[in-house]
């Protein structure tokens, strides 16, 4: 689904990502960790295509596309859908209105009350987008925008960031339902089952982990200091963090790499 290889990324003239290598196959959910100014955000960015983050060197391929220096208007129509951790305040746009925008990149039509059901969003699809909305809310908001979408590949970035407990559950089911997880509609007349097949991927970024409470992950990934240091079970990676801290999981990856490029012991 995404191929990146040996992607260097300038913001404003200063190297922000070096050397990164990732790929997330069809169908499976991969949660990037990372201390804050690590990087992560950018990552997501560049994958996007947002103006300001300058690849210099590498390349993105998404479904066999190379999108490396695609606008980012038609990567969302390959088929890549993001929700940016502090959107903004959007005066004289209708969330509904925005949510019809999202549906029609694919050539859907649908329910747009129906959608908004299950994210029990139905309330506020008159309201200007964003605006006076809670951290929950703008959660919501943007999964809504999301499923309406219905993108293969989804990027999330911390999506239980300023979300209490309540509201993360329902985040957590929205995020598995949009990712085709075997779960299904709660409301809505029909009660579609979601798809059996898991064809959609992602990436999420975490900041705390707490995501993982509420969703499956297939693998995790550290970015520190801009560089991808490790690649492994996503709980695993979390219990180290938790114990030892990020720069521990940097000396373990260092650690690996040497072990890797030494000859093997004699007998």
């Amino acid at each position: 689904m995404l191929l990146i290889e040996e992607l260097r990324v300038e913001v404003g003239g200063r190297t922000i990502l070096n050397n990164v290598e990732m790929e997330i196959p069809r169908g499976e959910t991969h949660i990037l960790f990372g201390p804050n100014g690590s990087g992560k955000t950018s990552l997501m960015m560049t994958i996007m295509g947002f103006s300001g983050y300058n690849v210099t060197h590498g390349k993105i391929m998404f479904k066999g596309h190379d999108i490396t220096h695609m606008p980012i208007h038609e990567r969302a129509r390959l088929g890549i859908g993001v929700s940016v951790q502090r959107p903004p305040t959007v005066h004289g746009l209708k969330t509904r209105n925005l949510v019809e925008v999202c549906a029609k990149t694919g050539g859907r039509t649908m329910d747009i009350e129906e959608l908004a059901a299950e994210v029990n969003f139905v309330d506020f699809l008159d309201r200007d987008v964003n605006h006076k909305f809670s951290g929950g809310e703008i959660k919501r908001s943007e999964l809504l925008q999301l499923m309406a979408q219905d993108p293969d590949l989804v990027l999330l970035d911390e999506p239980e960031s300023g979300v209490d407990l309540e509201n993360m559950v329902l985040i957590g089911e929205t995020i598995n339902l949009l990712l085709h997880r075997g779960v299904k509609y709660r409301k809505g007349k029909s009660h579609r089952e979601a798809v059996a097949e898991q064809n959609k991927s992602a990436l999420i970024i975490t900041h705390t982990g707490h995501i993982l409470d509420y969703i499956t992950a297939d693998r995790g990934q550290v970015l520190f200091n801009g560089h991808l240091c490790c690649s492994r079970n996503a709980r695993e990676i979390l219990k180290w963090i938790g114990e030892f801290g990020y720069e521990e999981c940097v000396r373990c990856a260092m650690d690996l790499q040497i072990q890797a490029k030494m000859p093997p012991a004699s007998i």
